[in-house]
């Protein structure tokens, strides 16, 4: 996935709007973005709507645990078949585990907003399949490394790319831009993102999924160079010069092929 976008769940006439804005993925969000007295409301709205577009790829994000809501935000979706639950707040694979015992359908993204979390990443992506992704929880995991700046992060970011990538996971989506009218910053963390290996990003408004599908698309130049090195390989078995001077062999063809078919994808949604 390349993009995403947050909608406040007591925001019910905005979940069709964000889901026809056309990102990958639309996370209703119950926590952070709800007050704790339209906490019910919200829920009631979030998970009707979820069970009447099965098709959609609609997340939830649920409380943390530990808090007084997230047993009924449990209860509220056990019966949804294949719910997608984003968990906030996760320090161990036990809290992944306690969430899936009450919804053994669920497929879950674990949020990693502390430090104890980030030291557990393996553990937390490792802790189950149905575990499909991690992301960072970044204003409060910031906050908690006492950091400033996006740069601050630059070490938790490549910590959670690795550890994703280590339990079979893949490439992680980044975290959201909390500007909306700051394009630049946007586009700026989104190229430091990538060359620090994640695919894509999380949004909070609508504009600015253009630029995170720009940041994250491979140039024209990368892949000329990825179907070059894809078909030198594919001939010679070994390792091979390439015509500018580039030496290739099998050990580089997994970029290779990552790039080629994160093109073909974008291509073929536009």
């Amino acid at each position: 996935m390349l993009t995403g976008l947050y909608v406040p769940a007591n925001r019910p006439d905005r979940f069709a709007k964000a889901v026809a804005a056309g990102p990958d993925l639309v996370v209703f969000d119950l926590e952070d973005a709800v007050p704790v007295d339209a906490k019910a409301t919200a829920r009631q709205w979030a998970v009707a709507w979820i069970a009447a577009h099965p098709q959609d790829r609609v997340e939830l994000r649920v409380n943390a645990p530990g808090t007084p809501w997230l047993a009924d935000d449990l209860a509220a979706v056990a019966a949804v078949p294949g719910i997608r639950l984003r968990l906030p707040k996760v320090e161990s694979a036990l809290d992944v585990l306690e969430v899936l015992e009450q919804v053994p359908s669920a497929k879950i993204t674990a949020l990693i907003e502390s430090p104890l979390g980030l030291e557990r990443a393996f553990e937390i992506a490792s802790a189950d399949p149905r575990v499909i992704a991690v992301a960072l929880g970044e204003a409060d995991l910031r906050s908690s490394l006492g950091v400033d700046g996006s740069e601050g992060l630059t070490w938790a970011r490549g910590r959670l790319v690795s550890a994703s990538r280590a339990a079979g996971l893949g490439a992680p989506m980044m975290s959201v831009h909390a500007r909306v009218d700051d394009d630049e910053g946007l586009r700026r963390t989104s190229l430091a993102g990538r060359a620090l290996g994640f695919v894509g990003r999380m949004a909070i408004h609508p504009d600015q999924l253009a630029t995170i599908v720009e940041c994250f698309t491979p140039s024209a130049a990368q892949v000329a160079e990825a179907l070059e090195l894809l078909t030198a390989v594919d001939q010679t078995g070994g390792v091979v010069v390439l015509p500018d001077g580039r030496m290739a062999d099998p050990a580089m063809i997994g970029r290779a092929r990552e790039v080629t078919a994160l093109a073909r994808e974008i291509e073929r949604r536009s």
